[in-house]
């Protein structure tokens, strides 16, 4: 099954690029994050081209739940304690001007963007829930408590933040990107210093920016250390129920809820990419108990780039190529996320200070409990001897019964059975 945002795609169609160009600003991959980098630069009148390998927006934004939160699970009492208030506010201030920036943009824009309250609920554990409301307290933000909520499972108490929003956000995305400088079914097979070598000709670019879901340059900032996936999936349910806003579980192994139109969006089952996890099957079981008249109208899966200290990477890809930038790791978050880091990098392309920028630079500190886990992970996996291998960085492929594809528990990417690459970092298909 497609996704349920699939059936009102309404992109405009892109050249292929033919033959060599030269551009101030190269903008690689056309997802959520690629495609605002765009239309930021495209607004300040810079001179910038994006590429894309397939088309636009067909790849993990597509499967999104779409909330746009400025709420990301309980961050903010864990933000507090490593970083301080100072840091944790300002991450807090600015996913909050990106929850109003997409309420202004999307004003004129028929994308089905609707005021929702956002909540992070806990099923056991109700310390958690009010230590997060201190939290945010303590850095000048009113968070509600509600003991209750209105879903089919028992909770300990939820966290509320007012006023988020949901969307569409293929429906939105068609219409920023119409006059936009975009080249689709043009892969990036190498990049020598500054220039991009494509399918299709060479790029010039004084700098580059790689918007690509997961980072894949492996020569410089350590990504493939940095990060691992977390993949999750959604059912669509017709006939279900109406929730009155958007709802997820601390645990990130938790349920989510949202409605869209008359459909419920059931997400969850989650598991780290390569590994066995709840799947559809979770979601189904809770819905037949739960929702017993529902219909299964959408199936579709997702997943996710997490960070060592649940905070994306955003700026200079890293300190030896001053003039590469990224904007990836967005923990779940990919909507808030997305546009703030556009609007991060469009300040530091065109010269302007931007507040946020030491928060979410990819330069901090490494030196996580997650390290060692994806290190282990890693080195796990090289040593496994077992075929075929992902052409990322070698690591044994797991076979994913349920979606049938090979998937490699490192770094996240999958495969198809005939070994077309579906996920990245990997870029090339796989030879079976």
């Amino acid at each position: 099954m497609s996704s349920v945002w699939e059936k009102k795609r309404n992109f405009g169609k892109f050249n292929e690029l033919s033959g060599d160009i030269n551009t101030d600003i190269l903008i690689i991959g056309g997802g959520i994050a690629g495609l605002l980098c765009a239309y930021k630069l495209h607004q300040q009148g810079a001179d910038y081209v994006l590429v894309e390998k397939g088309e636009i927006c067909s790849g993990v934004t597509e499967n999104t739940t779409a909330k746009i939160t400025a709420q990301h699970g309980l961050i903010y009492t864990d933000l507090l304690r490593r970083f301080g208030k100072e840091y944790t506010k300002l991450y807090l201030e600015a996913n909050l001007k990106a929850v109003e920036d997409y309420r202004s943009l999307c004003k004129n824009i028929d994308c089905d963007f609707e005021n929702e309250n956002s909540f992070v609920y806990s099923i056991l554990d109700q310390k958690k829930i009010k230590d997060e409301i201190n939290a945010l307290k303590y850095i000048g933000f009113d968070a509600k408590f509600k003991p209750t909520l209105p879903l089919p499972v028992k909770t300990a108490g939820a966290v509320c933040f007012l006023g988020q929003a949901q969307f569409n956000p293929l429906k939105f995305l068609g219409e920023i990107s119409r006059g936009l400088n975009i080249y689709e079914h043009t892969k990036v097979l190498e990049m020598k210093k500054n220039v991009a070598l494509t399918s299709k000709g060479k790029i010039n670019a004084k700098r580059v920016i790689i918007a690509t879901h997961f980072p894949f340059l492996n020569k410089h900032g350590a990504y493939f250390l940095k990060m691992f996936q977390h993949r999750s999936y959604v059912l669509g349910l017709e006939n279900a129920q109406q929730v009155d806003g958007i709802y997820i579980d601390e645990q990130k192994t938790g349920l989510s809820f949202r409605n869209y139109g008359d459909l419920l969006l059931l997400g969850g089952g989650s598991h780290r990419t390569g590994k066995k996890g709840g799947g559809y099957k979770e979601l189904e079981a809770f819905a037949r108990k739960n929702y017993p008249n529902a219909k299964i109208k959408y199936r579709f899966a997702t997943q996710d780039c997490m960070t060592l200290d649940d905070v994306a990477y955003i700026g200079r890809y890293s300190p030896a190529t001053p003039d590469l930038f990224v904007t990836t790791g967005f923990n779940k978050w990919g909507m808030t996320t997305a546009l703030l880091g556009a609007e991060l990098l469009c300040d530091m392309l065109c010269g302007k200070r931007n507040p946020y920028e030491e928060i979410f630079s990819p330069r901090r500190s490494i030196f996580r409990p997650q390290l060692a886990v994806n290190a282990f992970e890693t080195v796990t996996n090289l040593l496994t001897p077992t075929t075929p291998r992902c052409p990322h960085l070698g690591c044994a492929l797991k076979w994913n019964k349920e979606e049938r594809s090979w998937d490699c528990s490192c770094h996240g990417s999958r495969f198809d059975e005939k070994g077309r690459v579906l996920n990245n970092p990997a870029t090339d298909d796989l030879k079976i």
